[in-house]
């Protein structure tokens, strides 16, 4: 039947309402054999948060670290069972996503003390293997952060150039870059604060987003 006709129509109708089941007893069983066991493109998703608090508070694992990047002088510090990096987390969480792999918890538990103070380059180095033992590798990768603070461009850096300010997420972009084994024009930093609006606009906390699509490897 024709996409348009009034047949195709009605059922198209008719199955937007109905059951998985009873839509797979209409259309026939799923043919895997139509299906690449790889495809060409994936596409995965990936979410970090961790709670920020004051360096002496005994909850805290260590300094706040975003994208690999160490905010020594920053006044809080980050309660996490590793060293609670948001932006490694979120990209290890969209590689598995993409390769619909269990998250990040599952393949590195809070309860096992192997991961306790555990660098986050180590999660990133298990997600580029999977990704690579698939045949995989980065098309792009795009990371949102969510901070109030600490502050990801510095005007008054001691390092900034004259007439610029520091932006931290340059070096978060290389970092990145290195750990997928991927040119630094495939990967993408932004930053943005949450308004002053709940934990993370209070500084209680630090967040991430990323979006990441794997390319099947020549």
């Amino acid at each position: 039947k024709r996409l348009g006709s009034p047949m195709a129509v009605g059922e198209r109708q008719h199955l937007a309402g109905s059951s998985p089941l009873q839509r797979q007893a209409v259309a026939g069983p799923v043919n895997l054999a139509e299906w690449e066991p790889e495809p060409p493109v994936r596409i995965g998703h990936g979410f970090d948060i961790h709670r920020m608090t004051s360096k002496t508070d005994p909850e805290v694992r260590g300094p706040v670290i975003v994208g690999g990047v160490t905010f020594e002088d920053f006044d809080m510090g980050i309660v996490a069972h590793s060293d609670g990096d948001v932006v490694y987390h979120s990209v290890v969480d969209a590689i598995f996503g993409a390769l619909t792999l269990p998250d990040i918890g599952t393949f590195f538990p809070d309860t096992d003390p192997r991961w306790k103070g555990a660098p986050s380059n180590v999660f990133m180095d298990e997600a580029w293997r999977q990704m690579d033992k698939r045949g995989y590798r980065i098309s792009n990768i795009d990371v949102t952060i969510i901070a109030q603070a600490p502050r990801m461009i510095v005007r008054d850096h001691p390092l900034a150039e004259p007439g610029k300010p520091f932006d931290y997420k340059a070096e978060m972009v290389e970092n990145v870059a290195e750990l997928m084994g991927c040119p630094t024009s495939r990967v993408n930093v932004k930053a943005r604060t949450h308004e002053k609006v709940d934990a993370v606009g209070e500084k209680r906390a630090i967040s991430c987003h990323v979006v990441v699509i794997l390319e099947r490897k020549p």
